[in-house]
């Protein structure tokens, strides 16, 4: 296993989960605002890792299988949060979609490597835009909870929904293009 530096952001990255959830929290007026800032520093070395990686050429297969990982457990975590403090229906379907997806899709994933056929769910640009939405809308979300309340809580909810929408769009691309995989892998059995 080896360890350079974006492996070490995508380490951070992890870290920073139960340091969010602490500041989420805290019976601070601006706590809120805190864990949202710690988010967007995790979402930030997200970018970053991956940028490094391919930019100085340190990417490994320990890296490859850690920072999905981290994503998804960042993400989660935060959806949580949220929907524990606002338990809105449509946050919760949201989250539920956003979450499912998350399971379904590293799952697939899986799934095809072990079949030899990973190459087929690649991430896609739909993907990144997903990507970029819940970050985006959680960060809101979290924000919405100590400043500009009513403004950015409606923004966030409406970013989580489209969100959730890019990711049922996204996990279809992704089961659409591993079915030929899939259903050709059940004939040969």
């Amino acid at each position: 296993m080896q360890f350079n530096l974006p492996t070490w952001l995508t380490l951070l990255r992890i870290i920073l989960i139960p340091v969010m959830v602490a500041l989420f929290y805290l019976p601070w007026h601006l706590a809120h605002v805190a864990c949202g800032v710690v988010f967007a520093i995790a979402g930030f070395t997200d970018w970053l890792d991956g940028y490094l990686a391919r930019k100085m050429s340190q990417t490994t297969l320990f890296g490859a299988f850690l920072d999905p990982v981290a994503d998804k457990l960042m993400v989660s975590v935060a959806l949580v949060l949220i929907v524990q403090a606002d338990p809105n229906p449509w946050l919760a379907i949201a989250a539920a979609v956003i979450i499912g997806r998350e399971i379904t899709i590293a799952s697939l994933r899986e799934w095809m490597a072990e079949i030899g056929q990973r190459n087929k769910v690649e991430v896609s640009w739909v993907g990144k835009w997903k990507t970029t939405a819940q970050m985006v809308a959680i960060l809101t979300l979290l924000l919405s909870m100590d400043i500009w309340k009513e403004t950015l809580r409606d923004l966030g909810q409406v970013l989580l929904l489209v969100s959730a929408v890019l990711t049922l769009w996204s996990m279809f691309n992704y089961m659409q293009a591993a079915l030929p995989a899939l259903t050709q892998h059940d004939r040969s059995e």
